[in-house]
Parts: C-alpha cells; structure tokens; sequence
C-alpha cells in the first residue's frame, strides 16, 4: 500500500513539472509572436513608406477597355489624379466611383499594383446603339422648336451626345433615331431593341411621340404598332414574314403597314378607303 501511494506521487509531481514546462513554452511562444508580428508590421510599413511605392506617371496606370472605346489617354483625362501621390493614399473605390458617374462609362474596376508599383483599371464602355431626338419641354409653346440630342445603349441609358463626340471624336454615331420623350420609350426600350436590330426589316427610325401608336420608319414604309406592350416582338416576327412585301406592291402605293394586331397585319393603301390583308407565308 505504501508503494502504491510513493508510485502515486512521484506521477503527480512529475506531471506538474511537465505542465510548468508547458506553460514556460507557451509563454515564450507568445513572446516570440508577439516579437514577430512587430517587426513584421514594422517592416511593412517602413517598406509602405518608400519612395518607390509612388504613382509619379500617368505611364504607370494601365488601362484594361472592355469595348475599346476610349483611348487610354482619354480615360486617363477622367482621373482625378495628381502626380506625384503614394500609392497608398489613393482610393480604388472612390476612382471608380467617379469614373462610373461619367455617362460614357458603364462600370470600372480599380486595383492597386504592387511589382511595378501602379494602378489597373478596367472599364467598360456604354456602346450608343441609337440616337435620340427629345423635345425641350420648356420650350413647348413657344416658336423655338429646339430638340435635345443624345444616345442610348442597349439596356436604356441617355448619354449627351456633345460628351460622347467629345471623348469619342472619330466613333460613327449610330444609324438608328428614336424620336420623343425618355418616358415614352424607356419602359419597353430594351425589348423593343432587341427585336429590332435582330429583324431582316431594317428600321431607320423609332418615333414614340404618340403614346397610344408606336411607329417605325422602315425600308418597307411606316410600320404602326399601336400602344407598346408584350406584343411587340411578336409584331417585329410578322414584319420580318412581310419583308417581301415590295415585290408584289408599289411601295409609293402603301402609306403604312398596321400591326397592331399581329394576328391580322393590314396594309393601308394610298388610295381612299382601299385596305389590303396580305397572306403572311405559314412557313416562315
């Protein structure tokens, strides 16, 4: 009995030494992190403030276009930047920030660069899919008629058209005008482009003046579509099934094409009170 309990503290004492070997281990761990961690953090910092992490050029910001667009010089003038600035004063998200305000500039994306230090930035450019032509509501009974001009993208966005020829001074202006207020197009703007730049028919013009009657000026006549809706590309399909329609009529004897109901398409004849209901091939 005696050599169980002599057996039992020899363990117990050998076990407190081991756990104050433990913790004497422990202590110096944390003394050698904590030793680590600071001259680590010490270190970078003395590297941050360096001379060579400085943007001193505009050479030192490399420019990634989505579309191609914009000359590097160009999205380099919409930067408010100066020279020379530490790398690690500037802002990527407030450079991209400004940089999307611009009407010409859909989204953008910068990133510090360390090795060589600079900046990248990558945008994506609005491309002008139609031009515009919108009343100056101000000016409504007045004898000055003046119109504003600009440009619209796919997805509906206006842009200045004297701010795109600006920083796009040799890019051809698209060929397609779309005619009235943002508010009469703007709801249904993008399924009616879609339809259209997909269809055989070419269409020169959109004009959305009239609320209650969508027209389309095309290379067959003046298309009347009626109110917007979700019948529009379904009338865009039955135009394109008509895109031979001139070859069996005189197109000086049409004065325009009804689809208002893309059911029954109507073509209304210059002569008084004469309609024709063409056959629209099942085949097509």
């Amino acid at each position: 009995m005696a050599g169980i309990i002599s057996v039992s503290r020899t363990d117990l004492a050998q076990r407190r030494q081991k756990l104050r070997r433990q913790r004497q281990m422990r202590i110096i761990q944390a003394i050698w992190r904590t030793f680590a961690i600071t001259g680590l953090a010490g270190g970078l910092l003395w590297v941050a403030v360096q001379p060579v992490w400085v943007l001193k050029t505009p050479k030192q910001i490399v420019m990634k276009s989505g579309n191609q667009l914009l000359s590097d010089e160009t999205t380099q003038s919409l930067l408010v930047l100066s020279y020379p600035q530490s790398l690690w004063r500037i802002e990527p998200g407030a450079i991209a920030n400004s940089l999307k305000k611009q009407p010409t500039i859909a989204q953008a994306i910068v990133r510090r660069r360390l090795f060589p230090p600079g900046l990248i930035i990558e945008i994506q450019e609005r491309v002008p899919v139609a031009v515009t032509q919108t009343p100056n509501v101000q000016n409504q009974g007045t004898s000055n008629k003046k119109v504003i001009i600009g440009l619209l993208d796919a997805s509906g966005v206006w842009m200045p058209l004297e701010k795109y020829t600006s920083l796009n001074p040799t890019r051809k202006l698209p060929n397609l005008r779309v005619i009235g207020l943002p508010k009469q197009y703007c709801l249904y703007w993008t399924q009616l482009h879609q339809a259209v730049s997909q269809s055989p028919v070419k269409v020169m013009e959109i004009d959305c003046q009239n609320p209650t009657n969508l027209i389309l000026k095309t290379e067959l006549g003046d298309v009347h579509l009626g109110v917007p809706g979700p019948q529009l590309s379904e009338q865009i399909k039955v135009l394109a099934q008509m895109r031979h329609l001139t070859a069996k009529l005189n197109s000086d004897q049409i004065e325009y094409i009804d689809l208002k109901n893309p059911e029954f398409p109507l073509v209304q004849m210059n002569q008084k009170d004469q309609k024709l209901t063409p056959k629209i091939p099942k085949n097509i």
